[in-house]
């Protein structure tokens, strides 16, 4: 792990810094700009909606009511930031960056691309594999009033809704120094909640939502199936000459398994671009990260009868439990558990 200077780390709070008070100062009330009409009619309908899911969140799934989500920001750019995911060549462990409220993280955001490149350019001098992704949104976890963004907007009406389940889930239940652990949380959290806002409103959207859901699943268990063959091969007897060689192997029947799942149906290539722009350790870890323990927690629902506040109070308590123990736990599918320590 490189250690950052002194400067860059002052360089790198202060773009933080700016990138959040730029945000503050873009909110706008929705509820003004819905009575003003001084959006697009596409945006109002959509500003108008995100009301009602944040009403749903609050109401049917017992997500924080606060101020987040009551405004609209518009920050005329795609992402909101990019995240930089790095790993060494030839392992899967994630380079970790520290923060003075979230703790440590396996990823560094940017609020501009260029920033995240530029860092991104660092680390693939270090010799470390390297990922750059935008991200249409984040959480404060409450230290501040999270609004709408115009980057949430850009994928649909269900997208919005899972987005917004996402970052309140994150305000519901942080544990500190953990991503892998708060991101399956929260998609778990996210992914329950869109499908019960469809499930009677909108048949069509919600069999659309399960296809997508459907297709997600099998793309990240075919990186899961991959991402263990590349574990086994990093801490196998081999030579690094040999594990480079297997490594291109790999990743190269990845993307071939890939192309085969769906040879003549377009409707299903919903990743090709994610395999067209490279294949290296930190985008295998960059998927893994959300998803790797979700079918723990999916279970941990389950086991409280898909009661919600029961859900909460069970991953609360992981935040009591080492790093290992929650993986065992979730690995096991086990809700009577107790830790004292953590």
């Amino acid at each position: 792990m490189s250690t950052l200077s002194g400067c860059s780390t002052l360089s790198y709070y202060a773009q933080s810094v700016n990138g959040q008070l730029e945000i503050l100062q873009k909110r706008q009330p929705i509820d003004a700009l819905i009575n003003n009409n001084s959006l697009p009619g596409d945006t109002l309908a959509q500003l108008t909606l995100s009301k009602q899911i944040r009403d749903f969140a609050i109401n049917e799934l017992g997500l924080p009511d606060n101020n987040s989500y009551i405004d609209y920001a518009d920050l005329e750019r795609d992402f909101v930031v990019w995240n930089v995911f790095a790993a060494p060549e030839l392992s899967l462990q994630s380079r970790q960056w520290c923060y003075l409220i979230v703790g440590c993280l396996s990823y560094r955001g940017y609020f501009s691309e260029e920033g995240a490149n530029t860092l991104a350019n660092e680390l693939e001098n270090q010799g470390y594999d390297v990922f750059v992704g935008g991200v249409t949104a984040y959480s404060t976890l409450g230290w501040f009033a999270d609004p709408v963004l115009n980057t949430m907007l850009r994928f649909g009406d269900t997208y919005l809704a899972k987005v917004i389940f996402h970052e309140l889930a994150h305000q519901k239940v942080y544990i500190k120094d953990d991503t892998e652990i708060n991101e399956a949380f929260a998609d778990t959290v996210a992914e329950t909640g869109v499908r019960r806002w469809l499930n009677g409103n909108n048949p069509v959207t919600y069999e659309q939502f399960e296809t997508i859901q459907l297709q997600e699943n099998e793309f990240v268990e075919l990186v899961l199936k991959y991402r263990n063959q590349l574990d086994d091969l990093y801490n196998s007897g081999m030579t690094d000459t040999q594990k480079r060689m297997q490594k291109s192997v790999l990743l190269e029947q990845m993307k071939n398994e890939y192309q085969q799942m769906y040879p003549d149906n377009n409707i299903h290539r919903r990743y090709d671009s994610w395999f067209a722009t490279g294949l290296n350790n930190a985008k295998v870890i960059a998927v893994v990260t959300y998803r790797k323990y979700m079918p723990g927690f999916k279970k941990m629902l389950l086991g409280v009868d898909n009661n919600l506040d029961a859900f909460y109070s069970l991953v609360d308590q992981l935040r009591h439990c080492t790093y290992e123990q929650r993986r065992e736990i979730l690995l096991s599918g086990n809700i009577q558990f107790s830790c004292q320590s953590g």
